[in-house]
C-alpha cells in the first residue's frame, strides 16, 4: 500500500470514525450534565424564540464594538466563508460527497475556487498574527488555539500546492492533502474547533437562560 492508498483508506476512514464519535461524544456529554435549579423568578419564557433570536443576533458585533472588532470580524467572516467554498463548491470535493453520500450539487469554476483558497488562507494568517501580537489575545491564548489554527490552515495550503506540483509528484501531494484532512477531522471533536457544531447550541442556550432571567439579549 503506498501513501495515497493509505491516505484515501484506512486514514480517511479512521479519521471520519473518529470524527463522528467524537461528535456524538460531546453533545451526549453536555446533555447530560447536571442542571442547577434556578430558583429566581423568570421574568421571560426563555424558550425557541429566545434560541433562534440569540443565534440571530450573536452573528453580528454589538452596536459599541463594531469600530474596535471590524477588522478580526471582516477577517473571520472570509475564513469561514472561504472554508465553507473550498470544502461544498470545489468540484472534485463535491465528487467525493457524491461518491460517499450519493448527492451532487452545482461547483465553482477552479479558479474561482483557488482564489477563494488564497483569500481564505490570507485572512487565516492575519488572524493568528493579531492573535500573537495582541497582548490580551496572546494572553489567553493557549495550545488549542494555536494548533486548531494550523490543522485549519493545513489542508488549505496543501490544497493549494497540489496544482503546482513543484518538488513533489501530484500524488504525494494528494496524499500530503487527504492526511492533512483526516488531521482536521480527528481534531475537531476535541479542541475549540468543536464550536463548528456546538455553536448553535451553545448560543440557543444562552439565550433562553438571559431571557428567562430578564437580560437584555
Amino acid at each position: 500500500m503506498d501513501l495515497l492508498e493509505f491516505a484515501r483508506g484506512p486514514a480517511l476512514q479512521f479519521a471520519a470514525l473518529v470524527l463522528v464519535a467524537g461528535t456524538l461524544w460531546r453533545i451526549v456529554g453536555i446533555a447530560f450534565l447536571g442542571k442547577k435549579p434556578d430558583y429566581s423568578e423568570p421574568r421571560g419564557p426563555g424558550g425557541l424564540g429566545a434560541a433562534l433570536k440569540v443565534i440571530w443576533t450573536r452573528a453580528f458585533t454589538a452596536e459599541p464594538f463594531k469600530k474596535a472588532t471590524l477588522y478580526p470580524k471582516i477577517m473571520a467572516y472570509v475564513m469561514h466563508i472561504g472554508l465553507f467554498a473550498t470544502i461544498f463548491l470545489f468540484t472534485p470535493h463535491i465528487v467525493f460527497f457524491e461518491g460517499w453520500m450519493g448527492l451532487d450539487w452545482p461547483g465553482l469554476p477552479n479558479n474561482v475556487i483557488y482564489f477563494i483558497g488564497v483569500a481564505t488562507v490570507v485572512s487565516g494568517f492575519a488572524l493568528i498574527i493579531r492573535r500573537a501580537t495582541s497582548p490580551v489575545l496572546k494572553l489567553i491564548s493557549n495550545f488549542d488555539d494555536y494548533f486548531s489554527w494550523f490543522v485549519t490552515m493545513l489542508p488549505l495550503v496543501t490544497g493549494l500546492l497540489i496544482p503546482v506540483r513543484a518538488l513533489f509528484r501530484y500524488e504525494d501531494l494528494l496524499a500530503i492533502h487527504i492526511l492533512s484532512v483526516a488531521l482536521l477531522l480527528i481534531w475537531l471533536p476535541f479542541g475549540k474547533l468543536g464550536h463548528t457544531f456546538l455553536v448553535f447550541m451553545t448560543r440557543g442556550t444562552t439565550g433562553m437562560v438571559f431571557e428567562r432571567r430578564g437580560a437584555k439579549t
